[in-house]
């Protein structure tokens, strides 16, 4: 006879992603150096939405959504949206520095060469993670995977509204 192993390890997969991030409530008091070498700290963004996207050049899901994420910033950050795109620790920076340009991106970049900023933000371990941060700090939207446009800027423009 015949075991199936794979509903035991359908589990075991989905036990493994409930336990690896946790939720935060507010965002950390972290700052970001971009690949300009701008300093931005996360909390001088209070006041306005913000986004916050771990990715990897590696990641196709990632790619695939950078559309996605150019469209959120030219159509909303005229309106006081901000953007951070945080490379994860393991990408290496010439590839980070090369896809930024290769795909134009018009919102700011950054290396997590310690993995600090994932640890941050509740232990970040897949790509994509996207935040979306309400003006007061909080956390109101965490997506792992691929996040719905649509969705998103209703989630925007609710928080752009007050």
């Amino acid at each position: 006879m015949k075991t199936n192993y794979r509903p035991f390890g359908l589990l075991l997969l989905l036990l493994i992603l409930l336990g690896c991030s946790k939720t935060i409530a507010t965002t950390p008091d972290v700052t970001f150096t971009t690949l300009t070498g701008e300093k931005i700290a996360l909390n001088g963004l209070r006041g306005k939405p913000v986004i916050v996207t771990f990715w990897a050049t590696d990641c196709p899901s990632c790619i695939k959504e950078i559309p996605d994420l150019i469209d959120l910033y030219t159509q909303y950050h005229a309106s006081g949206l901000e953007m951070i795109a945080v490379a994860m620790y393991y990408d290496p920076p010439n590839h980070v520095v090369d896809m930024t340009k290769a795909k134009q991106l018009p919102y700011n970049v950054a290396l997590d060469l310690n993995s600090e900023h994932a640890q941050a933000f509740g232990g970040v371990m897949f790509t994509p993670s996207t935040f979306l941060i309400a003006p007061d700090g909080s956390v109101v939207k965490k997506e792992i995977g691929l996040f719905n446009l649509a969705k998103m800027k209703t989630n925007i423009e609710s928080l752009l509204k007050g």
